[in-house]
């Protein structure tokens, strides 16, 4: 298996084509030691970006990560690491979230004492704010990049046209204009980035950081019986997840996985490497956000390179049968 990369969007940088990301895991599912081993086990793969959020635990992830990254010692040039602002991590009075530029600004500031970096290659707006002008966030994410914090921004769940907003904003003002967006993409939760953020690509140049290319482990077969003990799915606190991925549509998408696993046996992979494969298959995904709770979940997901060339046009119509009638 051979890392691949690729342009975030129209910027400069390159970024693995499969990242690893700490929601719902680190500081949370996973101990420290297990953390560290995802972390090497991707980082010797070829992974080079690590994509946290000050949310994440309440800040907890960013903690984990930061002492691995203290630890390991690798280059500051090798990897990429982010950071998300918008929930908050340590209160919840006034200016404690959102997109204000005290919060921007000061989220900032925690997520590098927490990460032990001295700058976030990627800075995501974690949702967008109704309450605060587009160009406050924007000017202060300008400012942070000019000082060295931040190197890139972007968003995560934003639509279109509070994207090209934001865009239009930046350009007006002669700021650093937002260069990539975190939506969420898999074979069952798939027209945002498909056809929603189609004018994105073409005037902008946006690169995106998907996530939950398995639907939540939908697609890797193990909730076809029921939740197991120990799955995402059964963790306290994500009982929300839970209800998301086991809603109105989990028969349909139950069946779906079925024949969607038959495929796989025809292709002489697994549900989980075609599931991630597929979202590769977009040229528009810079990135694809592998979460695991196990290095043996990891080492299974990073196999889906090898799949990628399997996906002919054919086959990927025969996925898309099967897997649009329940998607979104």
């Amino acid at each position: 298996m051979i890392m691949t990369y690729r342009q975030l969007g129209g910027s400069g940088l390159k970024v693995s084509a499969l990242s690893l990301g700490a929601w719902v895991t680190f500081g949370k599912q996973i101990g420290n030691p297990t953390a560290r081993r995802l972390m090497h086990t991707a980082y010797d793969a070829g992974v080079n970006f690590f994509d946290n959020a000050e949310a994440y635990a309440d800040g907890q992830a960013e903690i984990v990560m930061g002492q691995i990254l203290r630890k390991a010692g690798w280059r500051r040039s090798s990897y990429l690491v982010s950071s998300k602002v918008f929930f908050g991590a340590e209160g919840d009075r006034p200016n404690e979230d959102g997109l204000s530029r005290k919060h921007v600004v000061e989220a900032c500031h925690a997520a590098l004492r927490r990460l032990q970096v001295d700058y976030l290659d990627l800075y995501f707006c974690h949702r967008p704010d109704p309450v605060v002008p587009i160009a406050e966030t924007a000017r202060a994410m300008h400012d942070l990049i000019v000082q060295g914090k931040v190197l890139y921004w972007g968003t995560s769940e934003w639509s279109a046209a509070q994207i090209a907003e934001a865009q239009a904003v930046c350009v007006r003002l002669g700021l650093h204009p937002p260069v990539m967006e975190q939506p969420q993409y898999n074979l069952f939760h798939r027209a945002r980035v498909e056809k929603e953020y189609a004018p994105l690509y073409r005037e902008f140049g946006l690169g995106t950081t998907i996530w939950s290319p398995l639907a939540s482990g939908l697609l890797t077969g193990k909730y076809s019986r029921g939740i197991p003990k120990g799955s995402r799915l059964a963790t306290p606190g994500l009982e929300w997840l839970r209800d998301i991925a086991a809603g109105p549509e989990a028969a349909q998408r139950l069946a779906a996985v079925a024949k969607l696993a038959e495929i796989a046996a025809e292709l002489n992979t697994t549900l989980p490497r075609l599931g991630v494969a597929w979202c590769l298959k977009n040229p528009h995904v810079s990135t694809v956000i592998l979460g695991a709770s196990k290095v043996t979940q990891l080492q299974e997901n990073l196999g889906a390179l090898e799949v990628v060339d399997r996906l002919t046009p054919a086959m990927m119509s025969r996925l898309d049968r099967i897997s649009q009638p329940v998607a979104d």
